[in-house]
């Protein structure tokens, strides 16, 4: 926390292992990974550590922590010895935070401020006396300026570092708190993002006051916090606000592999037990920091660097099988058409993970690895045509697995046919976050299909739109987003009826599956025959249109421009259907082959889930004022 150390106590031991870069030799095999991008959970701020006490970093220190491992937050400290110059303009102290946040700003990083005391003159008996709260937020405020002004605005103030434990620095009580947000919450947050309590246990207590008081909750946009002791833990009533939930400060002592796993889990826990926006780690360039004063990286900074490097801000952490075996932690994150996963292996001999990624296919998939003998080493690439990839997690390990999302080339979300009559245009499914994604439109004409890339955060694509009832089905003519892209793999709607008042067989049967797999194409309504639903481009294999109805035929879909099966069904409608006619039966029945296999396969490989181990011990104390020299 400040210069002088305690010894981390309760902390797990765990032995070492080294063992060879993916090394898959007696390695055991555990329960299917499942990664399912649709599922979305909280929004990731990023990762980052402190430049508290560090003086003005280097542009070596810089490059390697916000460059090369993709650090993205950076803290600064709010230094008190200003005294009461800030008032007069003087901010001489606060310039080498100043240098620090610019040079992480410049490599695309955000910083924070916290500070550790006000000015000697606002404090009485260790606490911000109560008649200085309004100089105070004025304090505040011009350290927000000062940073604006000098080209490194900042993202977000915090009110008070760890004010429950305040040793040698100020201590503010839950009341104190909500009180000075009741008197100057509106004011200060009106030009930054306010943060609080940064309890040093991640104390709720300490926040709850405020966040129950709507007016000063809506003051709020952080809710910071440490883990010194205590355990992580969700905070729904701040999440249910639409509260950030950051830890701010975490240290571990040194480099043996114990600490690594203990680190490594820790960061995992925070995305996925508490739900966390972002992850920072304490000082930079102490001796239980990141690195040396000269530049030299300690492993713990590729720790975070397996996390920070490719889950950028702005991903979201997606749905994943947390803990697919014993000792073993799978996180997972998407942003567009990106997928990154990161699994954690505690314990000591290999496992063979492997991951399916529900709906998708991934190509290209890049690895990298933290082990006993490895910092961050580029490893195996894999591909995963199918939606799965198995890898070996070596002993005492942290693997980050990054890969593009397949885009079949097929046409997306399909519409229904025709309304009665000639119906109106169907558009499909927009997903969360304002992102257009595959889904089936509503019945009509030209009914368009989700756009091919994912703005936003994935979400479900809108669902098979009711076929038309009877007179002209509506014709097929836009191109939908990618098969996966959408949610659930339904059948559509019913089929636009071919017959009734004059309906021409130029009609799609009916509404394609939206997203996910291709499901069939229902044919609908009495009377004349129904024309097939149109596929094309590249992708998976369409799946055929049943017949629907009574006395309506059904017709496969036909192929693309390219000779290769369709991903999603729905392009111009009309096209020749007659070669894939010939392979339907063919097709069909390797596709129920393939299902049969990749059951059979999963029966064989499955293993007993073992309850997850117990929470690690937690440390319970950590840094305070010194006059220790900086390695």
């Amino acid at each position: 926390m400040h210069r002088k150390t305690r010894r981390l106590l309760s902390m797990a031991a765990i032995g070492l292992l080294a063992v060879p870069l993916f090394t898959q030799t007696g390695a055991a095999n555990a329960a299917d990974a499942t990664v399912d991008v649709t599922a979305t959970k909280q929004i990731i701020r990023g990762f980052g550590a402190s430049s508290a006490w560090c003086g003005t970093l280097s542009t070596s220190i810089m490059d390697s922590l916000f460059k090369d491992l993709g650090y993205s937050i950076l803290r600064v400290r709010i230094e008190e010895n200003v005294g009461d110059g800030w008032s007069s303009g003087n901010y001489s102290a606060w310039a080498p935070e100043l240098a620090n946040a610019k040079n992480a700003i410049a490599r695309g990083a955000i910083a924070f401020a916290s500070p550790w005391n006000p000015p000697a003159s606002m404090k009485s008996g260790g606490k911000l006396m109560t008649s200085k709260y309004g100089d105070y937020a004025e304090y505040l405020q011009a350290y927000v300026k000062y940073f604006a002004d000098n080209g490194a605005p900042l993202y977000a103030i915090s009110i008070q570092n760890e004010p429950d434990y305040a040793n040698d620095w100020t201590a503010w009580t839950a009341t104190d708190l909500l009180d000075f947000l009741r008197a100057h919450g509106a004011a200060l947050s009106s030009t930054i993002k306010v943060m609080m309590p940064e309890s040093f246990q991640f104390i709720h207590a300490m926040s709850d006051p405020s966040l129950n008081d709507a007016t000063v909750a809506s003051y709020i946009s952080i809710i910071g916090g440490h883990l010194y002791g205590g355990r992580i833990q969700d905070y729904p009533l701040a999440r249910s606000l639409g509260k950030d939930l950051w830890q701010t400060e975490k240290y571990f002592d040194d480099d043996q592999m114990s600490n690594i796993m203990n680190m490594a889990k820790e960061i995992h826990d925070c995305m996925v037990t508490g739900s966390m926006n972002a992850y920072v780690y304490w000082w930079i360039t102490w001796d239980n920091g990141l690195c040396t004063s000269s530049g030299t990286l300690f492993k713990r900074a590729y720790v975070l660097g397996q996390f920070a490097k490719h889950i950028r801000p702005g991903y979201y952490r997606v749905d994943a099988t947390a803990n697919p075996a014993t000792n073993v932690s799978v996180s997972a994150y998407n942003a567009h058409d990106k997928i990154v996963i990161v699994a954690i292996n505690t314990g000591n001999a290999s496992v063979d993970q492997n991951f399916v990624l529900r709906s998708e296919t991934a190509s290209e998939i890049a690895s990298w690895q933290t082990t006993a003998n490895s910092n961050m080493v580029a490893g195996q690439t894999y591909q995963a045509p199918t939606g799965s990839f198995t890898a070996a997690l070596p002993a005492q390990s942290i693997s980050t697995f990054v890969g593009t999302l397949g885009t079949p080339t097929g046409s997306g979300g399909g519409a229904s046919g025709g309304a009665s009559g000639t119906g109106g245009s169907g558009i499909g499914g927009t997903g969360d976050g304002g992102g257009a994604l595959a889904g089936g439109g509503g019945g009509g004409v030209a009914g368009e299909g989700g756009a091919s890339t994912r703005g936003g955060r994935p979400g479900s694509g809108g669902r098979g739109g009711a076929g038309g009832t009877s007179g002209v089905g509506g014709a097929v003519t836009a191109t939908g987003g990618r098969l996966a892209s959408g949610g659930r793999a339904d059948s559509g709607g019913s089929g636009g009826a071919a017959g009734g008042s004059g309906g021409t067989p130029t009609a799609p049967a009916g509404g394609t599956a939206t997203g996910g797999n291709s499901a069939p194409a229902a044919t609908g309504g009495g009377g004349g025959s129904s024309a097939p639903a149109a596929t094309g481009g590249t992708g998976s294999s369409s799946v055929p249109a049943p017949t629907g109805g009574t006395g309506a035929s059904a017709n496969p879909g036909a192929t693309g421009s390219d000779d290769k099966s369709s991903g999603c069904g729905c392009v111009v409608a009309g096209r020749d259907a007659g070669a894939d006619a010939r392979s339907l039966g063919a097709g069909i029945g390797a596709l129920l082959a393939l299902c049969g296999l990749a059951l059979a396969r999963r029966r064989a490989s499955a293993s007993p889930r073992v309850p997850k181990p117990a929470p690690l011990g937690r440390a319970i104390r950590h840094h305070h004022g010194s006059t220790k020299e900086s390695p």
